[in-house]
């Protein structure tokens, strides 16, 4: 079995998500999106973009991927 790619070229692929962005964001539309697919073969997986290019790429991280990258940060 192959490892699923770590993105998607377009954040479209990832249909029936609903894209979230933080509460400390401003109008300006300078933030990441993150969002949780559900099912199929990225279900679990947390997927990141840019807000400015939301038809652009989606980063895709596990769970554990994630927290070990925020951990990072504190």
């Amino acid at each position: 079995m192959s490892a699923l790619p770590r993105n998607v070229p377009s954040s479209t692929d990832l249909s029936g998500v609903r894209w979230l962005r933080s509460s400390y964001s401003t109008g300006a539309n300078n933030c990441v999106e993150a969002a949780r697919p559900r099912s199929g073969p990225r279900a679990g997986l947390l997927a990141v973009r840019d807000s400015k290019e939301p038809q652009g790429p989606a980063l895709l991280f596990s769970p554990e991927s994630w927290t070990g990258f925020l951990a990072t940060f504190h």
